[in-house]
C-alpha cells in the first residue's frame, strides 16, 4: 500500500521481515509451549513416572506444525527433528522447565511481566510459521488456495490440531478436546492468518508480504497482551462468529414444519393415552373397591335375619312361659 511506503512503517516491516527467529524467538516458543504442557491435569505425575513420555509430547508441542505439515505435503514426518540444533534447544528447555532445582525456571517464566514478553515473542513467530507454510504450499501448488490455507494453518497451529494425538502419549484420551470441534484462540488467529497470506501470494490481496506481516503480527501481539492483562480468555471475534452462525448455520429448515407436526402428534397422542389409561385405572379402582363393599354389605344382611329371627323366637318362648 502506498500509506504505508509513506510512512516509516515502511522501515519497520522491512526490519520486522528481515528479523531472525532463532535463537531468542524460537526459545521463548518452546518455554511458552512446555508451560502450557506442564500446566496441564497430570502432566507432573507423567514426567516423574516415564521422562520419555513427558519429552516426546514436548517436541511434539514445540515441532507439531512442522510435522503436520510435511505429513499433509507427503513428505518425512521426522524431518523438522532433522534440525538437531533445535531439538536440543527444546530439550535443554523441556529438561530446565520440569526438573530444574528449586522449580525456579517454571517460577520466573510463570511471572506476568516476562510470561507476557515470552507470549508476545511467541506470536511473533506465529507469522513466520503461517507465511513458511503458505509459501511452501505454494512454491508446490501454485493454483491451490485451499492447499495453501491448510498447509499455512497446519504450521502455525500444528501443536494445537494434533493435540489428542499428544494427549494418547501420555495415556491421556480426551476426543471431545478435538481443536475442529471447538476451536480456541490460537487456532482461528493462525487460520485468519492463513487465509490471509494465501490470499496475499495469490495476489487477490493488494498488499507486500512484508507489511502483512507488520499488519498481522501487530494485530496479533496487541490482542494476546490485551487478553493477558485482563485476563480475558474471550475472542475478539465472538461477534462475528455469532452473526455469521445465526444467518448461515441456524436458519429453520423447510422440513421443520413437519418435523414439528409430527411431534405435536405424537406428544397429542401419547397425552390422550395417558388420560385414557388414567380414567380406566380409576374406573377398575372403582369397580374392586364396589366388589370389596358387596360381599361385606351381603354378610351384614344375613347376620342382621338371623338376629331378627332369634329375636322372635326368644319372644316365643318367653310368651309360652308367661302363658304357662
Amino acid at each position: 500500500m502506498a500509506l504505508l511506503e509513506l510512512l516509516p512503517l515502511d522501515e519497520l516491516s522491512h526490519g520486522l521481515a528481515n528479523l531472525s527467529m532463532f535463537p531468542y524467538f524460537d526459545m521463548a516458543h518452546y518455554i511458552v509451549s512446555i508451560m502450557a504442557l506442564r500446566e496441564q491435569p497430570g502432566v507432573l505425575e507423567v514426567s516423574r513416572v516415564s521422562p520419555l513420555a513427558c519429552w516426546f509430547s514436548s517436541m511434539l508441542l514445540c515441532f507439531g506444525g512442522a510435522v503436520l505439515s510435511a505429513v499433509m505435503l507427503a513428505e518425512p514426518a521426522v524431518a523438522p527433528l532433522s534440525n538437531s540444533t533445535g531439538v536440543l534447544l527444546a530439550s535443554i528447555t523441556w529438561y530446565l522447565v520440569f526438573y530444574c532445582p528449586m522449580d525456579l525456571v517454571y517460577c520466573c517464566s510463570a511471572l506476568l511481566p516476562l510470561r507476557l514478553v515470552l507470549s508476545v515473542m511467541k506470536e511473533v513467530t506465529r507469522t513466520w510459521k503461517v507465511l513458511g507454510g503458505v509459501t511452501l504450499a505454494h512454491s508446490k501448488y501454485k493454483d491451490s488456495l485451499l492447499v495453501m490455507i491448510a498447509i499455512g494453518w497446519a504450521k502455525g497451529a500444528g501443536g494445537g490440531l494434533i493435540r489428542n494425538f499428544e494427549q494418547l502419549v501420555r495415556g491421556v484420551w480426551k476426543p471431545e478436546t478435538n481443536e475442529l470441534l471447538k476451536m480456541s484462540y490460537p487456532t482461528k488467529i493462525t487460520l485468519i492468518g492463513a487465509v490471509l497470506f494465501a490470499l496475499q501470494q495469490t495476489h487477490y490481496l493488494p498488499l507486500q508480504t512484508h507489511h502483512l506481516m507488520l499488519i498481522y503480527t501487530v494485530f496479533t501481539v496487541v490482542n494476546k497482551s490485551r487478553m493477558m492483562l485482563t485476563g480475558s480468555s474471550s475472542s475478539p471475534f465472538a461477534a462475528i462468529e455469532s452473526a455469521v452462525y445465526k444467518t448461515l448455520f441456524a436458519g429453520h429448515s423447510p422440513y421443520d414444519a413437519l418435523t414439528g407436526e409430527v411431534q405435536k402428534a405424537c406428544v397429542d397422542h401419547g397425552a390422550t393415552n395417558g388420560t385414557t389409561a388414567t380414567a380406566g385405572a380409576k374406573e377398575i379402582g372403582e369397580n374392586g373397591a364396589a366388589e370389596k363393599t358387596t360381599p361385606v354389605s351381603r354378610v351384614k344382611g344375613q347376620s342382621g335375619s338371623l338376629k331378627a329371627k332369634e329375636k322372635s323366637e326368644n319372644a316365643d318362648t318367653t310368651n309360652c312361659k308367661k302363658i304357662n
